[in-house]
């Protein structure tokens, strides 16, 4: 039986690859800093949770010993540069020379549409550039000849959606509780992926192996669906979805770039999770669609989900006509 880790499994995508690497016959490990943390992984076959600090090279190194595969999922949207820079160039530092020392034979790793480890410094954010760097760095280890220490792919998913996101979810609430929406990169353009076709692109990567790579031991894939918004466009079809002023949803005002960075710093500072950064609007300054250069989840045999029939299901479920309130109200002939 073969055996993956998984960094990064307990979050919002790591859920479903773990799901389906266990369908699939693997023997699933996954990395925390909490064991609460994967309490609903925990119900599932085949599955161990080892709690330690990824981030610790000795500690990820002596795990990942017996493992044919490794999955790295962590990644943050939010931070200062040497936030970015620890877990998105010097954890794949780590990785690389820990999958050399336990032998490991195949890397899946998560970037993001628009990374480019050619020239990272010409991206537009921190985040773009930390995650160009990283490719980077994980591309020259498999590159290495005879000498390779294992087989990389590369998945470069557009914004991913689906039932536990903290995208179209979030649109949707803050339509409840506000009467319009003022929106920064409200042009930029989005390539929505399923979170179930992105795992399901993690898995036949690790079925297939090293027979797709090219020459260097790697592959990169981009992760897009089928269709191409606008963030004013995702904003307005969460609302309606979720079923705001009666499907209607709320107006939406996009902001001129200063006015947006100054809407972004002002939230940076607000408590509780933070809903969107400087870095996050500068990102969107890059197209977040395919580029067309290198292949797509096509390749991979998967045909991507549209997003409207998929975030319908899980949208509505919070409107007053869903679940049981919904029941009653209809047998009550109201």
């Amino acid at each position: 039986m073969k055996k993956a880790m998984v960094l990064g499994g307990t979050g919002f995508i790591g859920r479903h690859v773990c799901e389906k690497l266990v369908r699939e016959g693997w023997a699933v490990t996954v990395v925390t800093r909490r064991r609460g943390n994967a309490r609903h992984l925990q119900h599932l076959p085949l599955l161990t949770v080892l709690e330690f600090d990824v981030h610790n090279e000795a500690a990820l190194t002596g795990a990942l010993v017996g493992h044919d595969a490794v999955v790295n999922l962590v990644a943050i949207l939010h931070g200062n540069q040497a936030a970015f820079e620890r877990v998105h160039v010097t954890l794949p530092h780590k990785l690389a020379r820990a999958c050399g020392a336990a032998r490991v034979h195949q890397l899946v790793h998560i970037s993001a549409l628009g990374a480019d480890p050619l020239q990272p410094a010409a991206a537009p954010s921190m985040y773009l550039r930390s995650k160009s760097q990283g490719e980077a760095v994980l591309l020259q280890a498999a590159a290495n000849g005879a000498h390779a220490a294992f087989g990389l792919t590369v998945l470069r998913p557009s914004v991913v959606f689906g039932a536990e996101d903290q995208f179209l979810n979030l649109f949707a609430k803050l339509q409840v509780l506000a009467p319009f929406v003022p929106l920064a990169g409200a042009e930029a353009r989005f390539q929505p992926v399923w979170v179930e076709d992105v795992a399901t692109a993690v898995v036949r990567c690790l079925a297939l192996g090293s027979r797709t790579a090219s020459a260097s031991g790697s592959r990169v894939v981009e992760l897009c669906g089928p269709e191409v918004f606008t963030l004013r466009e995702l904003v307005q079809l969460a609302g309606r979805l979720s079923g705001v002023r009666h499907g209607l949803g709320r107006p939406v005002f996009g902001l001129p770039r200063w006015l947006g960075r100054l809407q972004a710093a002002l939230m940076e500072f607000l408590p509780g999770p933070t809903l969107m950064s400087r870095d996050n609007v500068d990102s969107m300054e890059r197209p977040n669609v395919a580029t067309g250069k290198v292949p797509g989840l096509d390749s991979l045999g998967i045909a991507p989900a549209a997003l409207r029939p998929v975030a319908e299901t899980y949208l509505r479920q919070g409107q007053p006509d869903q679940g049981m309130s919904g029941i009653r109200a209809r047998s009550s002939g109201r």
